[in-house]
């Protein structure tokens, strides 16, 4: 007698999945990619079915499958697929994998097919009214001869595309024109339509080429579309994904920041007539499962998401487009460590498609790809509309007297600037009103007392806040070591420099961008709204003003603190510094004006500093690359960073050690403490594993999570980082 089996990935932290015994009533329905619910121990847990199997003889008894929860799969063979791949090439346990794919009422047992749709069509009486019937009522009849071109009818949400209101559809429903009828989802609307609500913008010959060579593509290619800021990038895509929604596939695009997806959505939809889904961590979990639904049934024609959003089903999938490719954001740093953009490449070519890969400072990675030909290089060298790059300047700040961080240079360019009638943007990359609290009696620092950092005075709450950890108290009212009364606070953050440009400026308006005061995507949509009103003013923030934003009064850009990363313990620092300083420079001078940014840095000779206002990013790229190349560091060669923590740093140093010796083939270095040694009340320390070769990187590694659960005690955190992007 032969028995089906089921191999089930359950969300657990072991790298097996579990087999189960499928009843015979169940063996037609149980297929791969479905959620069912088993019996783990005492308890009842959701899994997904890897694979089934036909076995003559079990060598054990077998627990029987509980449920089958879903119809069909909710995970397709290439989402699985990928799943496999991302298990094998980051060692995560493939169930924990698996359900992070899921949205999270997926993940809790809610139903895998939606409610039928309600669309609204033509009654008998709707389709053969006259324009007189409706004289008085233009508005109706501009509705119905939308719907006369929509036989199936159309949803609330392709409805809404067309700026119909709901209101409107009954209105017509009371008075028999319409009829409210239930359509299965996977039912696509289809009309004739015409799919631009907008003239597209007239392609520049660099924009063209860039189009005309994606759109030529068949089959899977990577592109690296690399364009100064402001040279139209989105543009390109907006064109791209015309083409695509002609041939009745789907758009996936991916962006670095919950706060750029509203606007990019926007932009979407005034562009196109069709059904346009965000997802981000910002919905609830109902709307993320709606979004889900429309983009699995091919209701959706583009799908704008964070880097989650990478694991979305497709029904005919058509392109992939990581936006701001370089952004450390498309890396998760928790959990399971995986890259958005590196998988999104596995996924492109496991559907044959192509994707795209753009941003105007391209991540070191992907140009070493572009120059090793793995990649199509294509460039955006000019600015649209004949707007030019800002001018940049270095201000030597050494021995100048600093207000809130600011010189008095700086302020007389950005009143300059305010009285020719612009809007000016200072950028500090520190949220809080000064980064260290100091007594200037005694020099005691106020410390966060679980880790190795100093916290953030945040003075209109009154508060000492850690960023690492979340630890709080009051702000003391004497030094607790010698009770003097003169605590002063150190440096500026965005608080202190907006108290004192809000002093000195009254007359205009400042605008502050940062997660302590635009905490939800209200709030940052009615500033937005407000700043792009062009009334001269004073926009102040942190890398949230950096990524994707288009202001188009910004004539002047002052960052305040330059040199921040460029000393970094972390060897991607300076990348990641100079790739902020262009991003946020880009901001200025985007409609028409000359924009103009000043650098404030205490090391005006610093070379790269020198080499990117002379020569530009690429230039400054391409000599990264060649330092990299001689310290043999990615991508010319491959990392993994073993990560452990534990209330003793004994205890982690020791764990580290023995495992060294057991790893000589991969090149380990270390171990070291991390270069922030103590977090939330745990001591860290690393090991770094490096090998020229990537396959062999993965082969060597195959061991090591049975050998780190063979040496750890019981009290030591560890967990395995592939490919690191940040070392600290």
């Amino acid at each position: 007698m032969s028995h089906v089996v089921a191999q089930v990935a359950l969300p657990v932290p072991l790298h097996h999945t579990f087999s189960y015994l499928v009843p015979v009533a169940m063996q037609t329905q149980a297929a791969a990619g479905m959620r069912v619910q088993v019996s783990l121990g005492k308890r009842l847990v959701i899994g997904i079915i890897v694979q089934i199997e036909t076995k003559a003889h079990l060598d054990s008894p077998l627990k029987l499958l509980e449920t089958v929860l879903d119809p069909r799969p909710v995970l397709d063979t290439a989402l699985l697929q990928l799943a496999l791949f991302a298990r094998d090439y980051y060692l995560h346990p493939l169930g924990e994998i698996l359900l992070h794919m899921l949205p999270v009422a997926l993940r809790q047992g809610a139903a895998s097919e939606p409610e039928p749709l309600l669309h609204w069509r033509l009654s008998a009486l709707g389709r053969h009214i006259q324009e007189s019937a409706l004289k008085r009522a233009p508005r109706q009849w501009a509705i119905i001869q939308i719907l006369r071109e929509a036989p199936e009818g159309l949803s609330r949400e392709l409805a809404q595309v067309w700026g119909i209101k709901l209101t409107e559809l009954k209105t017509l429903e009371r008075r028999e024109l319409v009829n409210c009828v239930a359509l299965a989802q996977d039912q696509r609307t289809t009309t004739a339509f015409p799919l631009l609500a907008e003239v597209p913008l007239s392609a520049s010959s660099e924009q063209q080429q860039a189009i005309d060579r994606i759109n030529a593509s068949s089959g899977f290619g990577c592109f690296l579309l690399e364009g100064v800021t402001g040279s139209g990038k989105t543009e390109v895509y907006l064109q791209v994904i015309a083409q695509v929604l002609e041939r009745q596939q789907q758009a996936l695009l991916l962006v670095p920041e919950i706060n750029l997806t509203p606007q990019t959505v926007q932009r979407f939809q005034h562009r196109f007539r069709c059904q346009v889904v965000c997802l981000h961590s910002d919905l609830s979990d109902r709307e993320r499962l709606n979004a889900w639904h429309l983009a699995r049934n091919g209701q959706a024609g583009i799908i704008i998401g964070t880097r989650s959003a990478l694991f979305t089903p497709l029904k005919n999938p058509g392109i992939l487009i990581i936006d701001e490719e370089h952004d450390i954001s498309f890396k998760q740093q928790d959990g399971f460590r995986y890259h958005a953009r590196d998988l999104a490449i596995v996924r492109a070519r496991l559907h044959g498609i192509c994707i795209v890969l753009g941003s105007a400072t391209p991540s070191l990675e992907s140009l070493h790809n572009a120059l090793a030909g793995r990649y199509h290089a294509l460039e955006l060298k000019l600015r649209n509309n004949n707007a030019t790059l800002p001018h940049l300047y270095l201000q030597d700040i050494r021995q100048h007297t600093l207000e809130a961080g600011l010189s008095q240079d700086s302020l007389k360019h950005l009143r300059l600037h305010l009285k020719r009638g612009q809007q000016v943007l200072v950028f500090i990359n520190r949220r809080g009103f000064a980064p260290v609290l100091l007594c200037h009696d005694c020099n005691w620092r106020a410390a966060c007392p679980h880790c190795s950092v100093f916290p953030t005075l945040h003075q209109s709450a009154g508060v000492l806040l850690c960023h690492h950890c979340g630890w709080k108290q009051p702000v003391p009212g004497h030094c607790p070591k010698c009770k003097g009364a003169h605590l002063i606070p150190l440096g500026s953050g965005t608080e202190r420099l907006q108290g004192y440009l809000s002093m000195h400026f009254p007359e205009y308006p400042l605008w502050r961008l940062d997660r302590d005061s635009v905490p939800n995507q209200k709030r940052l949509h009615h500033t937005l709204q407000e700043i792009h009103k062009n009334l001269p003013g004073i926009i102040l923030g942190t890398q949230m003003l950096v990524k994707g934003h288009h202001f188009a009064a910004v004539s002047l850009v002052i960052i305040v603190d330059t040199d921040a990363g460029l000393f970094s313990a972390d060897f991607r620092g300076a990348e990641r510094c100079l790739q902020q300083v262009i991003q946020v420079a880009g901001r200025a001078g985007r409609a028409g004006i000359q924009g103009e940014v000043i650098l404030q840095t205490h090391d005006p000779e610093h070379p790269l500093l020198e080499i990117l206002l002379k020569e530009g990013y690429h230039a400054l790229a391409m000599h990264l690359l060649t330092e990299r190349d001689a310290l043999q560091l990615p991508p010319y060669r491959h990392l993994a960073l073993l990560h452990a923590q534990a209330s003793h740093p004994e205890w982690i140093m020791e764990f580290l050690n023995s495992l060294h010796v057991m790893l000589p083939q991969i090149s380990p270095f270390g171990p070291v403490t991390a270069p922030i040694e103590k977090k939330a009340g745990q001591y860290r320390a690393h090991l770094l594993l490096q090998s020229i070769s990537r396959k062999q990187l993965h082969i060597d590694l195959q061991h090591l999570p049975q050998l780190c659960k063979e040496k750890s005690r019981h009290q030591i955190r560890w967990w395995l980082d592939v490919d690191p992007q940040d070392l600290l």
